[in-house]
């Protein structure tokens, strides 16, 4: 049975939620699924604004045929070719096989790569400032290249200031028939997975980001239509989307607050950071989160990391150096791009080991980090000796938030 929703008299949602996913792209966790979203344009001519993932395959296809409502379809719109958008692209060329693939050079040349397709008469190729006219509507095509993928592009309707926006302004989010953010907490659901999306997905092309958003300055934006979770139309929910789009890619802290990651093998280097936290707090600082990068997903870890001006790392040596899962931690946090943050240290040691030195490597370049304070060295457990070294360290990070 067919599960659709009108976004306007001539516009309809035709997507679906995937709820037994686990895992996006098999590697970020999601707590209720995942939704997947895809749009039908009823206009003189009729357009269908990419597919879906192949998880939802029936359904999709049973809401396209009552989108349409027995109209034929002329147009599929593919404003990005990853296999969680693009995987019913053959079950839509089967069922109308006249239909016309809208998309740029590179969306073809990996269409041809996953599908053993063979349909260049059905290709209609554009370029980023082209318009496809359906009557009332015209789509103009803006191209938004490593957005996270080279071919991806977005559409701007001209006549509503609609923005059928691909990956971005997504969020790990089910849909539960609320399909407008104005129909949710937006606060309590949405602000924090569009953030942990943004970082994990589209976190490493910042300057790419940038660019698009650019190209939309001085474009009325009425509605914000992404590939995954809800549908954008409250005018603050739309600036505020657009805004921390334009500060996380330029890698700016949402917050002036400190985050702690810590891995702790026996619970000694948990309760030095535990002293530190103690410490900040008394000294006025709100807001502070402490994470064991142990027991956490890396990638709730990274959208922190986004967030917080300050971060302090704290980890004990293993095998001689600095305990792995820590390592990978900030690798990726630096494969993501992450900078103008402010560093602190804590390391424990009961005997040799690089843990610090391994740190401090990582952060080096003064372009992108400053490091506050001094770290602090803890040697098996704390002790009172280790008390004014912690507190050194608090006034540190409490002076340069002051700063």
């Amino acid at each position: 049975m067919h599960n659709t929703r009108k976004i306007t008299d001539d516009i309809i949602w035709v997507g679906a939620t995937d709820r037994q996913v686990q895992l996006f792209e098999n590697l970020f966790p999601l707590a209720h699924g995942m939704s997947y979203n895809s749009y039908v344009l009823l206009d003189e001519k009729t357009a269908l604004l990419d597919t879906v993932d192949s998880s939802i395959s029936d359904i999709y296809m049973e809401n396209i045929l009552h989108a349409l409502g027995g109209r034929e379809l002329d147009y599929l719109i593919i404003h990005h070719m990853e296999p969680d958008h693009c995987a019913n692209i053959e079950a839509v060329l089967r069922r109308f096989p006249d239909v016309k693939l809208v998309g740029n050079k590179t969306t073809f040349k990996f269409l041809e790569q996953f599908y053993d397709v063979h349909v260049k008469d059905n290709y209609h190729p554009v370029k980023g400032g082209d318009t496809l006219e359906l009557g009332k509507r015209t789509l103009k095509f803006i191209m938004a290249p490593n957005v996270h993928w080279p071919e991806v592009m977005f559409s701007y309707d001209i006549s509503d200031g609609f923005l059928f926006s691909a990956d971005g302004f997504g969020s790990f989010s089910p849909l539960d028939g609320n399909l407008f953010s104005d129909e949710l907490d937006f606060d309590g659901r949405i602000k924090e997975e569009s953030r942990r999306y943004f970082v994990n997905i589209i976190g490493k092309f910042g300057s790419n980001v940038l660019k698009v958003l650019k190209k939309l300055n001085g474009l009325p934006i009425n509605m914000i239509l992404p590939l995954h979770g809800p549908i954008f139309r409250d005018k603050e929910h739309i600036s505020y989307m657009i805004d921390r789009y334009r500060q996380w890619a330029s890698y700016e802290p949402e917050q002036e607050s400190v985050l702690i990651l810590f891995g702790s093998m026996y619970g000694n280097t948990e309760n030095a950071v535990g002293n530190l936290a103690t410490m900040l707090a008394e000294k006025g600082v709100k807001n502070l989160r402490l994470y064991d990068i142990s027991n956490t997903d890396p990638s709730l870890l990274m959208s922190e990391m986004w967030s917080y001006s300050h971060i302090v790392l704290a980890s004990p040596n293993y095998n001689g150096d600095l305990m792995y899962k820590m390592d990978t931690v900030i690798r990726e946090a630096l494969r993501l791009n992450l900078q103008n943050r402010k560093i602190s240290f804590m390391t424990n040691a009961t005997w040799g080991g690089a843990a610090l030195k391994t740190m401090e490597s990582y952060f080096e370049d003064p372009k992108h980090f400053e490091i506050v304070g001094e770290p602090v060295k803890i040697s098996s457990s704390v002790k009172v000796d280790n008390v004014p070294e912690i507190e050194a360290l608090a006034d540190a990070i409490v002076a340069s938030l002051n700063a």
